[in-house]
């Protein structure tokens, strides 16, 4: 007979939530990294999505397996439902393995499904870190600020923009901060609470002409 866990439709859409995050996860870690997503709807047949299975011979519908198991049933006994586990282990073949086993929660805190990172150790070392450091071919290379607050992101956001724009001499000084506003609005800074404010600040405008940018902005965007 079948074990079943009765899954909510929410619970349910919170699996298939990850569903892309294990995509993202392998686009990151690269071709080493066998990943699986069991859903406890049915452990007999609980992985819904196998990344890279190969290494293990797995597909949807696996089962999941008994160490999985032992370290839900771990995770249980924490008592915190949020505990994720890393490990070695090994493979009947007695291939070493660094693992992760990292609980899902859906409604009422219940864990409903597990997120299993198997790092296969007899992987070749060139396969590894080309897996690493091998973008795909469609990403280029990006700045991104670490700020420590969302002022500190602001501000940041505000001064890349400008230099954008000083920097490009087929825009009129007239039009270089209604330029400034649509780069920030593109890149949705304006979502941030203190925006406005600060841009208008930054720019010595008022908080009302940035609003009136922003507002034939989005009618713009709107007609599109």
């Amino acid at each position: 007979m079948s074990t079943q866990f009765n899954l909510s439709k929410k619970d349910h859409l919170i699996l298939q939530s990850y569903m892309s995050v294990l995509d993202g996860l392998a686009e990151f870690l690269g071709g080493s990294f066998e990943i699986v997503l069991h859903s406890l709807e049915n452990l007999d047949s609980a992985a819904i999505k196998v990344i890279n299975g190969h290494y293990s011979g797995r597909k949807e519908g696996a089962p999941i397996t008994d160490l999985a198991l032992q370290m839900l049933n771990e995770i249980k006994h924490s008592g915190n439902n949020h505990k994720n586990l890393v490990y070695s282990n090994c493979n009947s073949r007695g291939t070493p393995i660094r693992s992760a086993t990292l609980p899902i929660t859906g409604e009422k805190g219940r864990i409903i499904g597990l997120i299993c990172i198997n790092f296969y150790q007899d992987v070749p070392l060139y396969t590894f870190i080309e897996g690493l450091f091998k973008l795909p071919e469609h990403r280029g290379d990006f700045s991104e600020t670490f700020a420590t607050n969302a002022d500190e992101l602001i501000e940041s956001s505000i001064l890349q923009a400008s230099t954008e724009v000083i920097n490009n001499p087929s825009i009129s000084s007239v039009n270089r901060n209604k330029e400034i506003i649509s780069i920030l609005y593109g890149r949705d800074i304006f979502r941030l609470k203190n925006a406005v404010p600060k841009v208008a600040e930054r720019l010595g405008l008022s908080k009302n002409t940035v609003y009136l940018h922003l507002r034939h902005l989005q009618l713009d965007q709107g007609k599109k």
